[in-house]
């Protein structure tokens, strides 16, 4: 995965859920971790890392860069508020990739100034795992940023993603469906995954 992306983009919420799924061979898992401390954030990473550094998972980190950058993390992926805030020349001096979520053309305006490694566009559907303050997107607005940031830029489209919804994620435009409650909902969150994988496997070969 040159870019480190894969078309299945699972987010979990600590270092126990990363290292379950990381062992059935998730290839991107998004850390996105509410409400902790500098130093509780820095130790989730750390045993993030430490759970994948034997394993053919790309790490991304949501909004803790300091945190992220201070303990050897690779990728990470800001929110508008984060962009903001971050140090986004030294993250690249250092060689740490960058996503950004957008929901609007002036977000999407932002993010593509700092010349980021993807674009998120949400949400798609309805969603309840964050508030975002913005309405579902809806597939035509995948087309649309996918002709704004060209064939060469990695689009993750992420709120209320289905399994069954997949196909027409990646045709409408998007190379990644970033995926939480369709998997961590699950009755068998591992044996979702496992679909998951197998859906983007197919996609792969293709």
């Amino acid at each position: 995965m040159s870019d480190g992306l894969d078309a299945f983009y699972l987010i979990a919420p600590d270092a126990a859920a990363v290292a379950r799924f990381a062992g059935l061979g998730v290839h991107t898992i998004q850390l996105r971790a509410k409400g902790l401390t500098s130093k509780q954030a820095r130790r989730e990473i750390i045993a993030c890392l430490d759970a994948t550094v034997a394993t053919d998972c790309q790490l991304i980190v949501n909004d803790y860069w300091r945190e992220a950058l201070s303990a050897g993390a690779d990728y990470i992926h800001l929110g508008q508020e984060d962009l903001a805030d971050a140090d986004v020349p030294t993250l690249k001096a250092a060689g740490v990739r960058i996503g950004i979520s957008t929901h609007d053309q002036q977000e999407l305006a932002i993010a593509l100034a700092v010349e980021p490694d993807y674009v998120a566009l949400g949400p798609i559907f309805a969603t309840t795992t964050k508030a975002t303050g913005s309405a579902p997107q809806g597939l035509a607005r995948i087309g649309e940023w996918r002709a704004a940031i060209g064939p060469g830029m990695p689009l993750v489209v992420i709120g209320g993603i289905g399994l069954a919804d997949a196909d027409a994620m990646i045709a409408a435009g998007a190379q990644s469906c970033a995926v939480v409650s369709d998997v961590l909902g699950a009755v068998s969150p591992d044996a979702r995954a496992r679909e998951w994988l197998a859906w983007s496997a197919r996609h792969r070969a293709s």
